[in-house]
């Protein structure tokens, strides 16, 4: 793997921003993922530990329609890709397999689709990334992952959410911290590299429970990557129910912007920060509707971070 350094363009907005520690990485080239849906299903949906899913969740709600409606996965890695060449001029390609859980099958059936996915345009190709759950990972998955990094960097994303068992408990998980813990530790030295996501908001955590999970991440040297989320409220989710009966408090923008900005100086600088925030489609979103695109929420958090001096991994140890 190509050791990437921290130079200003990375750091021009006071975090390891993922854009343009792709554009280093890759030279300058504009680099999009292309979402693919492998058809899989989630243990927490289909009766081996659950049914019905996280409380928060309506799968659709984080998937795009294209990709949605996309037969195979060739199509879409065909039409992702000319999508991503004509809207956004994009030269390079991670091909991202986000729906559901990418790790809940055999190896055997998961190489061949990994395979398909990644055996149409390779020469554009330079990564694969893999969205899974941590109680679906294990040695021979991780192996099966490895096998690609001698033409692709890979990259492995684990949902964390929170780092709280009594959370994970209310929002039907399925699994608790320690999978994600035993997880980690299985790829303690692996070629892959580690991106965990993070729900922030959920009305029962504090927000001292929620910097915790700055020192959670900052133990771990494997997590590569970090993707932090607000919690949304989607229609089809068991908390969109509970929402309309009752609604409870979540964040308001600036106050996400501002709760960014203490979290940011407590998380290791060596961390890409690929999301700051995530959107659900707006058919589906209920709350909360910041009323803005994902380009004016993301100029709004950029600014108050620049407005308060915020840096990245600042105060590492201090909280």
């Amino acid at each position: 793997m190509q050791t990437i350094s921290t130079t200003p363009a990375i750091w021009e907005k006071g975090y390891n921003n993922y854009g343009p520690w792709l554009r280093e990485k890759y030279n300058g080239a504009r680099v999009f993922k292309v979402i693919v849906d492998g058809g899989f299903t989630c243990p927490n949906r289909d009766g081996s530990k659950g049914y019905g899913g996280c409380t928060y969740c309506n799968v659709d709600s984080f998937t795009p329609s294209v990709s949605r409606n996309a037969p195979t996965v060739k199509q879409q890695v065909i039409e992702g890709m000319e999508r991503a060449r004509k809207g956004n001029r994009a030269d390079k390609f991670i091909i991202y397999f986000q729906p559901n859980t990418n790790t809940y099958a055999p190896a055997h059936y998961l190489k061949m689709l990994y395979d398909e996915a990644l055996s149409y345009g390779t020469e554009d190709i330079v990564g694969l990334s893999v969205g899974t759950r941590p109680d679906c990972i294990d040695a021979e998955k991780i192996a099966l992952l490895e096998s690609y990094t001698d033409r692709f960097d890979v990259d492995l994303e684990m949902g964390m959410e929170s780092i709280y068992n009594d959370t994970l408990d209310q929002i039907n998980r399925g699994c608790n911290h320690d999978d994600l813990i035993k997880a980690l530790k299985l790829v303690e030295n692996s070629k892959l590299d580690i991106c965990v996501h993070t729900i922030f908001g959920f009305p029962w955590e504090t927000k001292e429970m929620m910097l915790k999970y700055a020192d959670e991440i900052n133990r771990h040297p494997q997590i590569k990557f970090v993707k932090f989320h607000h919690l949304h409220i989607v229609e089809g989710s068991v908390m969109g129910v509970k929402y309309k009966r009752e609604p409870f408090k979540l964040f308001e923008l600036d106050e996400y912007a501002d709760f960014l900005c203490d979290l940011l100086p407590l998380v290791r600088p060596d961390v890409v920060i690929q999301r700051l925030f995530g959107l659900s489609d707006r058919e589906l979103l209920i709350a909360p509707n910041w009323g803005l695109k994902k380009s004016e929420i993301q100029y709004r958090i950029d600014q108050r971070i620049l407005e308060r001096g915020v840096v990245q991994g600042s105060s590492v140890g201090s909280f």
